[in-house]
């Protein structure tokens, strides 16, 4: 790669997406180890291989979620400027979820990626124009769809679990249910996978357009070795895990038994299967989290560590305005320097 700036962009992307597997993964299998269906280094292995599955198998089946990234901001024509832009946003995505993960703070890298970029967008076009609301309005979308549909999903399989179950001995199910968690563990990594795998993608991809002198991927087909080289570094971020996530969201949240962590499980790949298919791009933090507290308020509400969730809030709320006033000024800083 000749160009100095090219190859930090795609070091960074590489960065970002290392760092989703590092922190966001933990939350696919975070009840599958807390529930005791398997130890912590066998469940990170298996996400790491279902994260790389899902990343390529999902991309090449229904790109449309790295095509809403690529198109929700305007970086203007000036495609070297736009390349140095997204370099910036990647920067600041890096330092804002490196700092966050050694909290031990489940961040969303999905709107740290979203922030990031309308940060860039804002500074380079010097105001909203950089933003595209028509696919910027399915961030909301998203937003309602894993919060919403995540804890109802959670809440209803739950309670369908508890009402087929009734009558059977409960040692018997419980041990039905260990290996079900591990299915249920191994799809949420699949769709992991599919969902944050595609965004990091988009952004790959719409560095090389920039760097060809394109602005836009409109129509463009994503190559299999981006799929490859993208799913592969997820996977080796997954595989060394986050264990203070792990029990942030596994059990320090609420406690959980076995049909609960499956019931969890499978409505969060369930909801993030759906908005994928629609293109919608979710937060898998809070699509697994809210998932979570609905299979966990099965029993009472009062089971929920409002505590912990509030912390989990505070620190999602601050994503967008922190994220994105870092890019901002990481993107003017850039520029300033390369000018």
């Amino acid at each position: 790669m000749p160009n100095p700036i090219l190859l930090l962009t795609v070091l960074l992307t590489l960065g970002v997406i290392f760092v989703n597997g590092w922190t966001d993964a933990p939350n696919a299998i975070a009840t599958c180890i807390t529930t005791g269906c398997l130890s912590e280094r066998t469940a990170i292995w298996m996400s790491a291989v279902f994260n790389f599955l899902g990343v390529l198998v999902m991309t090449k089946i229904n790109s449309s979620v790295a095509a809403t990234i690529s198109n929700m901001v305007d970086f203007g024509t000036d495609t070297r400027y736009a390349l140095i832009a997204l370099c910036a946003s990647l920067f600041s995505i890096v330092v804002y979820s490196a700092a966050a993960s050694s909290l031990g703070i489940p961040t969303s890298e999905s709107h740290s990626l979203i922030a990031g970029l309308s940060g860039a967008a804002i500074a380079i076009q010097h105001g909203i124009g950089g933003i595209n609301m028509t696919e910027w309005i399915k961030v909301f979308y998203g937003l309602a769809l894993s919060l919403v549909c995540g804890f109802a999903a959670g809440w209803l399989i739950c309670r369908l679990i508890m009402f087929l179950c009734r009558d059977l001995d409960y040692d018997k199910t419980n041990a039905f249910f260990r290996n079900a968690q591990i299915f249920g563990a191994a799809s949420m990594s699949f769709m992991h996978g599919a969902q944050d795998g595609q965004k990091f993608i988009g952004v790959l991809f719409l560095g090389f357009a920039f760097y060809s002198g394109q602005n836009s991927v409109t129509g463009a087909v994503i190559p299999v070795w981006m799929m490859l080289v993208c799913s592969a570094v997820m996977a080796l971020g997954t595989s060394v895990g986050g264990k203070k996530i792990i029990q942030a969201v596994g059990a320090d949240l609420v406690k959980l038994e076995r049909y609960q962590g499956f019931s969890a499980d499978l409505a969060g790949a369930f909801c993030l299967l759906f908005s994928t298919v629609s293109g919608i791009p979710v937060s898998t933090t809070h699509t697994k989290t809210c998932a979570i507290m609905g299979a966990g308020a099965v029993k009472s509400i009062r089971d929920i560590n409002f505590h912990v969730l509030c912390e989990m809030m505070l620190a999602w709320i601050f994503t967008f305005p922190g994220c994105g006033l870092i890019s901002y000024a990481m993107t003017v800083i850039f520029l300033h320097i390369t000018h």
